[in-house]
């Protein structure tokens, strides 16, 4: 992926962030494919306002968010952050926020399949107890 979108002037760093489906579920299960389902308005407006709070929070220049839905396989690639500022600091902060963020608030599906069944998968704890660090 080219990063030239979040090149500019006073860019001093570039954190990128690529998400990929795992090859096996967190029971030791092997995973045939990953299907991610949103509600396109629902999904892009919360995933905006993510963005808008890692701007407010940090000094940044620019920010790239591309996630994948339909059905995808182990190792293909689902989420994709990018982050820009004049240092890195800013940058990786951001870039991290906006993940933990992403998993709780941005409203996506996961439906895992397996040889013999499918599961969705749930939110756990640690998801949300990961959002406690940004809220001090």
């Amino acid at each position: 992926m080219e990063n030239d979108n979040l090149l500019t002037n006073n860019a001093g760093a570039i954190v990128n962030f690529i998400g990929t489906v795992r090859g096996k579920s967190k029971t030791n299960k092997k995973i045939l494919s990953m299907t991610l389902e949103h509600y396109p308005e629902m999904t892009e407006n919360e995933i905006l306002n993510i963005i808008t709070e890692a701007s407010k929070k940090w000094k940044i220049n620019k920010i790239s968010v591309i996630h994948r839905i339909g059905k995808l396989l182990p190792r293909d690639k689902i989420v994709y952050v990018g982050v820009s500022s004049i240092h890195r600091e800013n940058a990786f902060y951001a870039c991290n926020f906006i993940m933990d963020w992403l998993k709780t608030k941005a409203t996506f599906w996961k439906l895992e399949e397996f040889e013999d069944d499918a599961k969705w998968v749930l939110q756990e704890n640690k998801d949300y107890k990961s959002l406690e660090k940004w809220n001090k």
